[in-house]
């Protein structure tokens, strides 16, 4: 009985983690940390230099969501307020445009 509680514990733990807005953007830091010490990324930008865009529609789509839900998680939450909603999405969608063009080369 121990030994599932323990689990369970350790589990919830590890969600929190996971799925803290804090936990999000360390993960993302230490992430640009690494690769900003290579050289090789621009600012910001981590992982995906070496992904191209595929041709299928629906893989497209689900790389395209995927990808701006990479970015999101590096913001800071989504505001409330409409206005600042439509900025919030013109930067992802620059963010995204970004990172296209750089897997692109």
């Amino acid at each position: 009985m121990s030994e599932v509680l323990w689990v369970g514990l350790i589990m919830l733990i590890v969600a929190a983690c996971a799925f803290a807005p804090l936990g999000c953007m360390l993960s993302a830091y230490s992430k640009s940390n690494k690769s900003g010490s290579s050289g090789k990324n621009v600012a910001g930008n981590t992982g995906d230099l070496g992904r191209s865009l595929p041709e299928d529609s629906v893989l497209k789509r689900h790389f395209l969501t995927q990808l701006q839900s990479e970015i999101e998680a590096t913001l800071f939450p989504r505001p409330t307020d409409s206005m600042l909603q439509r900025h919030y999405d013109a930067l992802v969608a620059a963010k995204v445009e970004n990172r296209l063009q750089i897997s692109g080369k």
